[in-house]
């Protein structure tokens, strides 16, 4: 039997995503901000949040990115899942998951009894209703400083925009150039200015055609040349920080669970995604769901109940009327396996990157810095 490696239970509360924006709201000195990573005070900060640049990536691939190979920096925890959603909620809100409640890329709605899919979301999902937590970037605004998210246009008027980027002017940038000319306008708003730029494709390259390909290394050339090229046009009293929501592997091993009965008997709802998955099961069945699952994938994966996820800390933090979105049972791949459903999420099993687990090649993502 093969050994069983511990998770990498991300660090909330000391260095996590959901740490940095505490911190820098700290740093600029709005009231209430929590400088947990201790950054240097500054009047003008710019984070560069780069999708799918895991620090173990980084650290394989100096040649294809010299410039942020160069930042001082280290790592931190993305938050579990590691997924896009839910970092993006936790950089947003300066909350743990289960504290701002978007746990996943497909979770439960209680209300609807139906999977909301965190990225795509829906009309009968209020994201006000579903995220009511107050935004860094809110808090910001309101103690007088410039807030500006820069990112794609597409995702301007998004469930997921208006529940986790709510209180910065919303900039939209669709090229590499209009992401610097935007993002270095928006820091010279005002006396202090905190701006966000958010960039997908080095994240979509890899779930088309695996993180380290050579399609992929090509796109980190041209992420690295935007991070240098956003450092020299900001304002000199500015702080650039550059991090990522979740890292990438590339699992060749599958289990389809529209293909095995077993993994479907006494399953309600199959939520998450290929490596991190929220099973919901059908009232009373809990129990069975999570001891069948465990039997099949067996020392692949971490299978635990909601209740054992939660103690553990996989979540950080929980506020009790989330717990419901939670599965009641988890199952996260370690190794070379992603949990796949063919028939119900066809786009998702064909991608060749994935990414949500708890390892480092997913979990850990850089901080780097370019301090004033």
């Amino acid at each position: 039997m093969n050994v069983v490696p511990s998770p990498q239970i991300p660090r909330y509360g000391s260095g996590a995503l959901a740490d940095l924006s505490p911190s820098l709201l700290a740093a600029l000195g709005v009231p209430g901000g929590d400088n947990i990573l201790d950054l240097p005070e500054f009047p003008r900060a710019c984070v560069l949040l780069i999708d799918g640049l895991g620090w173990e990536l980084l650290r394989a691939h100096p040649e294809q990115a010299p410039y942020l190979s160069s930042l001082p920096g280290r790592s931190i925890t993305a938050g579990f899942p590691a997924t896009t959603a839910t970092s993006l909620a936790s950089l947003g809100t300066g909350l743990s998951p289960a504290m701002h409640g978007l746990l996943g890329y497909q979770i439960l709605n209680p209300e609807t009894g139906r999977l909301l899919n965190c990225l795509r979301w829906n009309d009968e999902v209020d994201p006000l209703t579903f995220q009511p937590a107050p935004t860094v970037y809110g808090r910001a605004a309101a103690a007088g400083v410039s807030v500006g998210y820069v990112a794609s246009g597409q995702y301007k008027n998004s469930g997921l925009s208006r529940a986790v980027h709510r209180g910065a002017t919303y900039l939209p940038a669709d090229s590499l150039g209009q992401l610097v000319a935007r993002a270095e306008e928006a820091l010279r708003e005002g006396d202090r200015a905190y701006v966000t730029v958010y960039h997908a494709d080095l994240d979509s390259t890899g779930h088309l055609y695996g993180a380290g390909s050579p399609a992929w290394r090509h796109q980190l050339r041209f992420v690295d040349t935007l991070a240098e090229r956003l450092a020299e046009v900001l304002p000199p009293d500015t702080a650039l920080y550059v991090t990522a929501d979740h890292g990438m592997v590339n699992p060749t091993d599958k289990v389809d669970v529209d293909q095995v009965g077993e993994l479907r008997e006494g399953v309600r709802l199959l939520g998450g995604e290929p490596r991190a998955r929220h099973v919901y099961a059908e009232p009373g069945s809990a129990a069975d769901v999570l001891s069948a699952w465990r039997e099949l994938l067996g020392d692949r994966a971490w299978v635990a109940s909601r209740d054992e996820a939660v103690a553990a800390g996989w979540f950080g933090p929980v506020a009790p009327r989330l717990l419901p979105r939670i599965g009641d049972v988890l199952a996260v791949p370690h190794g070379d396996l992603a949990i796949v459903a063919t028939r119900g999420e066809p786009l998702e099993s064909a991608l060749v990157g994935m990414h949500g687990s708890m390892v480092p090649a997913e979990q850990l993502v850089p901080l780097l810095s370019r301090p004033v």
